[in-house]
């Protein structure tokens, strides 16, 4: 397998990667390294990347017009496309949203286009959110539940793409499949995610901030069942019948909502010390609760979540304190 992974230098991206080149295929990666956080944390994904082998990297804005579709026509043998590049994170959304237009939309638009033009592709596999199914929507959220009312411009960025995905299925017959997302946690992640957040201000004996005065529950995924999902998913394109799109949608979490204490205190155990709650207002853009229903991903392609935040997040809090030397 020859696989284009875009975004491979950030957290999801450089996991999925990991698993692709162990797995023996040959990885073409795209990132361009943005500053949305700390660079020298991609860059040491990558350097790790890199020891496996099999890696081809380009340093490259998906989002830039025709620079995806120049470098893939030096890759006519990829048959697979995993599409995580994005701009991320709910609140920063608010703060930038022309950003979250260009990297979200364009860029999707331009992995589209790349897309619809390779000779040997079999399935597109792209990063939808959980964020797309906004506030009031029931719980657990299912993929037919009606997504017309996202809260932030994150998760609208996110519906468009998978508005425009359905368009490319129908027109071109792009075999694609959207995976909604919810909180992934796990070793190499994101700065800005609150078990990043909550472990740094645990270790350094400082008060921990629990929005909506912590009256939130979220689904947490472990990375490791993340990738499993990413990896079945991709194995099993849409079928072309003629008769619908080729394009599928499928929710990717652990199949619990989880309130935030617990979160907090499992963590807590982890690190081996407690630290005072600082209790803020909510955020604009977010959201009370969520809730996977993964039932679909389980019967389509065997997706089976399994590791709960008991056995998660020791897992990041040893990662987290290697990788600092704390």
């Amino acid at each position: 397998m020859s696989i284009l992974v875009t975004g491979v230098a950030g957290f999801i991206g450089f996991h999925v990667a990991n698993a692709l080149l162990r797995q023996g295929a040959a990885v073409i990666g795209v990132d361009k390294l943005d500053h949305y956080y700390d660079v020298t944390l991609k860059e040491a994904r990558l350097a790790a990347l890199r020891t496996l082998g099999g890696l081809a990297f380009h340093r490259l804005d998906v989002a830039e017009p025709g620079a995806l579709s120049e470098l893939v026509r030096r890759y006519p043998e990829i048959d697979h496309v995993i599409h995580l590049a994005a701009a991320a994170g709910v609140r920063h959304s608010q703060d930038d949203p022309r950003s979250y237009v260009t990297a979200n939309i364009m860029g999707h638009v331009e992995v589209l286009e790349a897309c619809r033009r390779m000779p040997a592709l079999k399935h597109l596999v792209f990063a939808s959110t959980s964020s797309v199914y906004g506030e009031g929507a029931k719980l657990p959220f299912a993929v037919g539940d009606p997504v017309d009312t996202p809260c932030s411009m994150y998760g609208a960025t996110k519906k468009a793409d998978e508005e425009i995905s359905h368009v490319y299925a129908h027109l071109y017959r792009l075999p694609t499949t959207a995976l909604r997302f919810f909180t992934v946690y796990g070793p190499w992640g994101r700065p800005d995610m609150a078990y990043w957040v909550f472990t740094k201000a645990i270790l350094e004996g400082k008060p921990i901030p629990l929005f909506n005065n912590g009256n939130m529950r979220r689904d947490f995924a472990y990375i490791d069942d993340i990738v499993s999902g990413v990896l079945a998913c991709l194995a099993k394109p849409p079928a072309q019948d003629g008769a619908i799109a080729p394009l599928r949608i499928y929710n990717l979490g652990h199949n619990e909502s989880v309130e935030l204490e617990r979160f907090v205190a499992v963590l807590e155990r982890a690190i081996g010390a407690r630290v005072p709650r600082q209790m803020l207002p909510m955020q604009s853009g977010d959201v009370i609760a969520t809730y996977a229903d993964v039932e679909p991903a389980r019967r389509d392609f065997g997706f089976n979540p399994s590791i709960s935040i008991e056995e998660g997040l020791p897992r990041f809090v040893a990662w987290y304190r290697e990788y600092h030397k704390v």
